[in-house]
């Protein structure tokens, strides 16, 4: 299958089909069991350390979880990346993190929380500002809603909607949320082990 620039491509399938599997390969958390994944032109099998460390860069990967530091406070979360990858002084990291914190739609109050005092859609939303940070090309979203009623689901579409114009973004997403199918999807796969069908909602009724 192949991912076209700045569509939202979505990732289908029951549980045990591969969904999971395929996506943490693609990012590289995994090797290649079979078959070739070419990222922005690049077979990411060929990539010496340096060059995969560097398309790594390109690309942002939000966990179904949000997979948030306990220990540090949503500020200081979103900002992790920053401090790691760039040699911005430390004021300039923190107002490039407030700007992210408030692109998500959370306001400045919730800068100094910590995750266990955060509700489950806002620590989406911090780990969604998180993964944009770095300004990547491509955003993998795993199962993003899950665990959302469906009001914060269907905000939290909306906003991926939104920042995928705003940061020009492609977006990888995997998810069995019906609504974000409809709603979200450019196009999609469903897998079952294998892709049993590639195209739009509309095609797939």
């Amino acid at each position: 299958f192949e991912v076209q620039q700045h569509e939202i491509f979505g990732i289908l399938g029951g549980s045990g089909s591969g969904k999971t599997t395929l996506v943490q390969q693609l990012v590289m958390l995994n090797a290649i069991q079979k078959g070739t994944v070419f990222m922005l032109d690049k077979n990411i099998s060929e990539l010496s350390l340096k060059q995969s460390l560097e398309l790594k860069q390109s690309f942002s990967y939000l966990f179904q979880f949000g997979a948030l530091f306990s220990f540090l406070n949503v500020i200081e979360n979103i900002s992790v990346m920053l401090k790691e990858y760039t040699n911005l002084p430390s004021n300039l990291i923190e107002e490039v993190a407030y700007t992210h914190l408030h692109m998500v739609g959370l306001p400045t109050s919730c800068a100094k929380l910590y995750p266990s005092q955060l509700s489950g859609g806002m620590k989406k939303r911090v780990a969604l500002a998180r993964s944009i940070a770095m300004q990547p090309k491509i955003l993998f979203l795993d199962e993003p809603t899950s665990g959302l009623d469906p009001n914060s689901t269907q905000s939290f579409n909306e906003l991926i909607v939104k920042l995928k114009e705003v940061l020009n973004l492609t977006i990888v997403m995997i998810t069995h949320d019906l609504e974000t199918i409809k709603e979200v999807l450019d196009r999609f796969i469903i897998l079952k082990q294998s892709i049993i069908f590639q195209g739009t909602f509309k095609q797939a009724q």
